[in-house]
């Protein structure tokens, strides 16, 4: 295989020099970081994967000639809990993991197909791979010294109130309000008899096909990319329903088909629709704020756009 050129994705490089002095010596040392794991896990590298937002990720091929695929991660304090969830996991929902290196924030990963985003499937059956592969990788035990967290509801209420003053209130005030209602509730719903280990983004894009059937990706697909911690699983389905801008924006009524999507999420897993809209609602409005801040105002538009439209519809009746 050629020698990768490190042409690292501009949102990897921005994300990495906001890291000061860190991260620049991390952009300037991935030549000999790539270099020092072919070695020491017997690789030869490939071409680079584009699709990474926080890592540099190429095609490896091990050894013994199999394909994988090796991800350097961007410097970031929480990437321990990655290999920590896909450890646990041993592939049951979760893309295989061959190696890794906490302290060089690398990992050498099963190589897998495309993203479920990019294969034209309707979005109930994106939906319905998205459940069933959730409840495949909530299976995986708990981690070790990870407490369930009463407080990601109120640190996502409080980062969305820093960002929409600090950004000049690009959303409406009863966006805000609803985000922070919806918080709010599910701060004071939290059961850690509930809990499992969520994967904290299992968007579409999140969900890569297996290139072979295999035990834990029965439905076709695996999840890369955890934050793995400990939550409801209700948290997972609302980063789910955040999505689907495109399709509620094209809809003439937004309410509509976001209700269909939350309705379909919780009778193919059980889990309470109300919980599932709120955790969604407070997500759309975080992303949209989170993405503004970070420069990607394109990206951010259509999540605080959609929220308007969402706002004034109450919540499905559920526990």
């Amino acid at each position: 295989m050629p020698r990768p050129v490190i042409d690292v994705p501009p949102v990897v490089r921005a994300k990495a020099l906001r890291l000061g002095r860190r991260g620049q010596e991390w952009l300037a040392g991935l030549p000999s970081l790539v270099a020092e794991l072919e070695r020491r896990w017997s690789l030869t590298a490939g071409e680079p994967l584009g699709r990474a937002t926080s890592a540099y990720v190429l095609r490896v091929r091990t050894g013994d000639g199999r394909a994988a695929v090796l991800k350097l991660a961007v410097p970031d304090p929480d990437f321990p809990s990655a290999p920590r969830t896909l450890r646990r996991a041993e592939g049951q929902g979760y893309v295989g993991l061959l190696a890794h290196d906490a302290e060089r924030h690398a990992l050498l990963l099963e190589a897998l197909g495309p993203p479920l985003d990019q294969l034209g499937l309707p979005p109930s059956r994106q939906l319905e791979i998205l459940c069933a592969t959730l409840r495949r990788a909530w299976l995986a035990p708990p981690l070790e010294a990870t407490p369930p967290r009463p407080d990601k509801a109120r640190s996502l209420a409080v980062m969305v109130e820093r960002l929409w003053d600090g950004l000049g209130r690009p959303c409406s005030e009863r966006v805000i309000g609803r985000a922070l209602d919806c918080a709010g509730r599910r701060a004071a719903a939290f059961d850690p008899g509930r809990c499992v280990v969520v994967h904290g983004d299992p968007h579409p894009g999140n969900a890569l096909r297996a290139t072979a059937p295999r035990s834990g990706a029965e439905t076709g697909f695996v999840f890369v990319d955890p934050n793995g911690f400990v939550d409801e699983p209700a948290y997972d389905l609302g980063v789910v329903l955040r999505g689907w801008c495109a399709e509620l924006l094209a809809a003439g009524d937004a309410v509509g088909p976001a209700r269909s999507y939350c309705a379909l999420l919780a009778a193919r897993t059980g889990v309470d629709a109300r919980a599932i809209w709120e955790w969604g609602f407070l997500e759309r409005v975080s992303t949209g704020l989170y993405l503004l801040d970070h420069g990607a105002e394109v990206a951010a538009r259509p999540y605080l756009e959609t929220a308007e439209l969402l706002t004034g519809a109450a919540a499905p009746a559920g526990g």
